[in-house]
């Protein structure tokens, strides 16, 4: 009996032995109940599977046999609900009407994002904003109503002009200011005539924003500071461009002439610093130190050079122009490309309410033109073509959600009588929306309102439309394509881009229904950690050296799954916020992906992500006259032919 029980002993020790090994060597860990998992639930306690590598404690580095390594942030915290400052004043729906319901029918489902504690820096002031600018356009579509108040008779009621222009004015000690009634757009510009007078050997051009009841100081989206040669150039002459804030007070100065190095920067494809006024000690050896009888001694050569070359000089007349592209500013002076000046977050030329010109100068003229004009509603001869048609109850095919800035009058006008015209969009088989935040002029707001009234195409965004605040609108059309208009594929684009429909139904015959992503794919990119960069990306923000897969944000597809899984992972507050859209949603996806889901990544060079080629499917970059030349030619010639 002892040896029995002694025996009994040893296997129980043996058995505890072999246990102990085997959960240390191999992993073995005991297997919980199955449950239904949220993808919170997942990137928090799931084991990772054996094709998985565990990294730092904030992220997960997955593998697979033919994937690269791809990095997906992992939530360390579900975030909770926060108060912010004119929330609820926007979801006020006492006496709502029909009429502004339409245009909100995503509201309900965004609350919950904009009150999240790691919502996007930008969303408190673009809420606040949008408080105040959506109380006044409610309180000027009622009063409009109430008393039936003409279009003349109300500051408010007249429609935006193409162009506004002052001639021969004495600048005095406060500046002359030209206001800008609906603000600027892509290809704007402003052309001042004048004689720098001498008095203080400077003058300035500012572009101010809307002034608002809480913030009396409005931005300064430009300011442009000349300085103009010394007496006997004894000073070098220079022009300084910034912006400044009611927030952060001047920001970072950038100067022309500036070193050769500066020029490498480029804002829409144009140097900062015209180069003809830059010329470094190296490219001038020969002359520095070698005075002629028209240059004081003690100014070098490069100097004068700078002086012969700066576009303003006391008592000469000149035409400068400052116009407005995709990504800055420019100014050209009597023909040259002198300036550019990359736009800042939140201070977007749709922002500029006024020039204001100051100091030194007899100014002859400002002419502003090209602004944002509104075509009358009530005049439209096709307006009942170009109205958006009525939603078949069944499933849609394909919804297609256009990203728009407020005062883009022409560029929508522009898509309504083009591609928007397709056989599939006329018929339901696919729905067209316009998603646009807010503006701060009520002008504007109320010209937008009009146009949403009219077409039934506009869904407006609870927050004021600022740029690093876009990647709210993706979402927004992700509910639009899952829960309010249900649709087999939601498709991003923007109001500058062409989109050839028919090719987008056809090639999609072909493709997945799901785990779809189609467009032009970056699968290998890298955070742009340059801090005067519009797409600049802090190691906060996104830590890791590279992107997951995305696709350019002109145009892409993705399906109804993917489109659900963005809706409820940031409902259930499991997705992190992103600013830059198209990145966010491919990293997105790629959390779909790790949920154990398949992806498909279809890339389509016809997809131009930056002008228009031949046998296009998307054209990007295409001004409103572009985008109906485009159309034209596929009717008349059926080729996808480009119009430059």
């Amino acid at each position: 009996m002892k040896m029995k029980k002694w025996y009994g002993g040893l296997l129980i020790i043996a058995l505890g032995m072999m246990l102990f090994l085997l959960y240390n060597l191999k992993g073995f860990q005991p297997q919980k109940h199955l449950t239904k998992q949220t993808a919170y639930d997942f990137f928090n306690s799931h084991s990772p599977p054996n094709d998985s590598i565990k990294g730092s404690n904030d992220v997960a580095v997955v593998t697979s046999s033919d994937e690269e390594q791809k990095i997906v942030p992992k939530p360390t915290k579900r975030p909770h609900l926060v108060h912010v400052a004119g929330l609820d004043d926007l979801y006020d729906t006492k006496n709502v009407s029909e009429g502004v319901m339409n245009v909100v029918l995503v509201w309900a489902h965004l609350r919950l994002l904009l009150s999240r504690s790691d919502a996007l820096p930008e969303i408190a002031q673009g809420v606040k904003e949008a408080s105040a600018a959506w109380k006044e356009l409610k309180s000027t579509v009622e009063s409009e109503k109430a008393s039936k108040i003409s279009k003349i008779d109300s500051p408010e009621n007249l429609s935006c002009p193409f162009s506004v222009m002052i001639l021969s004015k004495t600048i005095a000690d406060s500046g002359i200011t030209l206001d800008l009634p609906c603000g600027l757009v892509v290809d704007s510009s402003i052309t001042l005539i004048g004689i720098p007078n001498g008095q203080n050997s400077s003058f300035q051009i500012g572009l101010a924003g809307q002034e608002l009841e809480e913030e009396p100081n409005p931005p300064i989206i430009l300011h442009y500071n000349v300085s103009l040669p010394g007496e006997n150039m004894t000073e070098e002459p220079y022009i300084v461009q910034n912006t400044w804030t009611n927030d952060f007070g001047w920001g970072k100065e950038e100067r022309c002439p500036a070193r050769s190095s500066a020029n490498i920067r480029k804002v829409d494809e144009l140097v900062l610093c015209n180069v003809q006024a830059v010329r470094n000690n190296n490219d001038e050896n020969e002359n520095v130190g070698q005075p002629t009888s028209d240059i004081p001694s003690n100014i070098s050569s490069e100097s004068a050079h700078r002086t012969a070359n700066f576009p303003f000089s006391e008592g000469n007349p000149f035409t400068a122009t400052l116009w407005v592209g995709s990504e800055g500013f420019h100014m050209t002076v009597n023909g040259r490309h002198e300036t550019s000046f990359a736009y800042r977050e939140k201070l977007e030329p749709w922002l500029v309410s006024k020039i204001k010109v100051a100091g030194s100068l007899s100014l002859l003229s400002i002419l502003a033109k090209g602004l944002p004009v509104t075509e009358d509603n009530d005049i439209v001869v096709d307006v009942e073509n170009l109205k958006a048609p009525s939603i078949p109850r069944k499933r849609l095919v394909l919804l297609i959600g256009v990203f728009s800035t407020g005062n883009n009058f022409e560029r929508r006008m522009a898509l309504r009588r083009s591609w928007m015209q397709y056989e599939a969009v006329r018929s339901g088989e696919v729905a067209v929306r316009f998603f646009i935040g807010l503006h701060k002029n009520n002008r504007v707001n109320l010209e937008l309102w009009r146009e949403a009234q009219a077409y039934g195409d506009i869904q407006l965004m609870p927050f004021v439309d600022y740029y690093s605040l876009i990647s709210l609108k993706t979402i927004a059309i992700c509910i639009m394509g899952t829960k309010i208009i249900p649709s087999k594929y939601i498709m991003k684009t923007d109001d500058d881009a062409f989109v050839r429909i028919d090719e987008v139904l056809s090639t999609l015959k072909g493709k997945p229904s799901e785990g779809l992503l189609y467009g032009l794919i970056s699968s290998k990119s890298s955070p742009d950690r340059d801090k005067d960069s519009k797409w600049y990306i802090s190691d906060a923000e996104w830590p890791h050296d590279t992107y997951p897969p995305w696709a350019h944000g002109p145009g892409y597809v993705i399906s109804r799954d993917i489109a659900k899984f963005v809706v409820s992972g940031h409902q259930e507050r499991t997705l992190q916020f992103f600013k830059l859209e198209d990145v966010a949603m491919g990293i997105w996806i790629e959390q779909f992906k790790n949920s154990g889901k398949e992806v498909h990544y279809e890339n389509d060079e016809r997809f131009f992500n930056a002008g228009c080629d031949s046998n296009y499917v998307l054209a990007h970059y295409q001004s409103p006259r572009m985008v109906l030349c485009l159309w034209e030619k596929l009717q008349k010639e059926h080729k996808p032919e480009c119009c430059e």
